[in-house]
């Protein structure tokens, strides 16, 4: 069974190592063509050496790997393109989080909505727009694109609407609430049977069951009883209490998408856990991303010289990608919860907003059943998400940075922490430091950078707290100081889903005990 499949910012060794042993442990994609496509030739090389090297370990002879800077090259003649890229990758990511910082906006992640989430929307949905050109050009009629990139529903949602191309979304957040809920009941995940709806990051287990037996009432009781979970999770356990349904999405990530949890600085260390960056930590995406490719570029030739990763369908992950083609190219059925534009299967949500819902995949597609109605109180949290993505994607596809600013305004932190004044120089902040990724931005970044100058001389800018860390930031790692756990080093640089593993209750506590907070004064009114 020959067919190609061509990954776009394949230099993310995490998502495409891992998703490429994924689908070569498909028995039946032996004679696989992979595409490789990356604009920095450095990280292309390194991931192309190490899954060149785990297929020939595993005697896959028929499988073509190449490589490729060339966008065009690697989907020319591919049935399946796979987005995995980071638009501006670490140095945007870092200005997502710092420049927001200074206005008092605290992410813990900063990559689907708040003002980072929105900027890393701004600079991916024109490159995901000519992957959809390409797509169109010279993929295989039909060809679907497969979108790992966040934030995930704003690109799905630009791919779909204005690129013409079939896409669906894909995340593992659904994956770990799943297992998290089964081991606060007690029970085996493979027992539990969940159905989950809502958007990406703000999808909710509005069923829960085991062996027919409705458990989603006990949820609560249960988180609430866990020594842990309380520790960890207060953000989601909250959101349980007051909506009823238990949230698909880490602390830290939830914590940002509402507006409640971390618009005042001295209550946010009440609402998180520094044990694990995903639990609420300031910039702690950002924190172990850059550490992990620190690492990866350094550690490089150990990681060639270690044994190469088996290849098999018991060594398969959980990411979705593989069991969607296999299901696609062979007719076996999978079920998953994928990102796909609503169209009335959840019917209180807008018909072109992008859903996170049950789906079936077989030789007949992708198939979505119907949903029905979210509870009122949780359509509404996402309904509020919704509006901002809104007006993000119709603001990246036109370049209007009217619309940009009110999708600012309208993002439920943003507007809890700043005013529109504020605001209004928050974005032309953001559009003159990322202007060089922002090319339907041109003339509004110049006009930014103008206005900035003036009110630079004339005295009129409003003051910000330059050099601010947050409420909860922890100090970056340094090489020399990861390789004191060189095992914990490589697996956060190799792993897809960098919040699999959370650490024993000591690694938690000396976490917390990190380098101390940098405070600066408030900012002026």
């Amino acid at each position: 069974m020959g067919f190609k499949v061509a990954f776009i910012g394949a230099g993310s060794v995490g998502f495409t190592r891992r998703l490429t042993l994924d689908l070569l442990g498909v028995p039946a994609f032996a004679d696989l063509e992979i595409a490789y496509m990356d604009i920095s030739e450095l990280n292309l090389d390194m991931v192309y050496q190490l899954a060149r090297r785990d297929i020939e370990a595993a005697g896959l002879t028929r499988v073509k790997l190449t490589r490729t800077l060339n966008q065009r090259d690697a989907i020319q003649g591919a049935k399946y393109v796979i987005n995995v890229a980071r638009v501006g990758g670490l140095e945007a990511f870092q200005s997502d989080v710092d420049v927001p910082l200074r206005y008092g906006i605290d992410q813990c992640v900063g990559d689907t909505l708040c003002a980072g989430g929105i900027m890393y929307g701004q600079r991916g949905i024109p490159y995901i727009l000519q992957i959809c050109k390409d797509i169109r050009d010279v993929g295989v009629a039909g060809c679907r694109l497969l979108n790992y990139g966040n934030p995930n529903a704003m690109l799905t949602w630009a791919a779909n609407e204005f690129g013409g191309v079939e896409t669906i979304g894909l995340c593992h957040g659904v994956i770990g609430g799943h297992w998290q809920i089964a081991k606060a009941l007690g029970l085996p995940a493979n027992e539990v049977d969940i159905v989950c709806a809502g958007i990406n990051h703000q999808t909710w287990y509005v069923s829960v069951k085991h062996k027919g037996e409705d458990l989603t009432g006990k949820i609560l009781a249960a988180y609430e009883k866990d020594p842990d979970l309380t520790k960890t999770e207060k953000v989601r356990i909250d959101m349980l209490r007051r909506f009823g349904y238990y949230s698909t999405e880490s602390n830290g990530h939830l914590s940002e998408y509402v507006a409640w949890y971390r618009k005042r600085e001295q209550e946010i260390t009440d609402w998180i856990d520094l044990g694990v960056w995903i639990n609420g930590e300031t910039g702690g995406y950002l924190r172990v991303c850059t550490e992990g490719r620190n690492w990866f570029e350094t550690e490089f030739p150990q990681w060639m010289q270690s044994p190469p990763l088996p290849i098999g369908p018991e060594h398969r992950g959980h990411e979705h990608g593989s069991y969607i083609l296999e299901g696609l190219e062979t007719g076996r059925v999978y079920r998953g919860h994928f990102n796909v534009v609503n169209r009335g299967c959840i019917s209180n949500l807008p018909p072109d907003c992008i859903v996170e819902v049950p789906g079936y995949v077989d030789y007949n597609g992708i198939n979505i059943p119907r949903v029905g109605d979210l509870p009122m109180g949780c359509a509404a949290v996402c309904t509020t998400s919704v509006t901002v993505q809104r007006l993000a994607v119709h603001a990246a596809v036109k370049g209007d940075d009217l619309l940009l600013r009110q999708a600012f305004m309208m993002d439920p932190l943003t507007g809890a922490v700043c005013n529109p004044p504020e605001i209004w120089q928050l974005v032309d902040e953001m559009l003159v430091t990322q202007a060089k990724w922002l090319p339907q931005y041109k003339k509004a970044s110049a006009a930014a950078k103008q206005r900035l100058a003036a009110g630079k001389a004339a005295g009129t800018l409003i003051p910000t707290r330059q050099g601010y860390q947050g409420a909860a930031r922890l100090h970056t790692r340094t090489v020399a100081e990861m390789a004191a756990d060189r095992n914990a080093a490589n697996k956060q640089a190799g792993e897809a889903d960098k919040a699999q593993e959370r650490p024993a209750a000591k690694a938690k506590a000396k976490a917390a005990k990190a380098k101390p907070v940098v405070k600066a004064p408030a900012k002026k009114r």
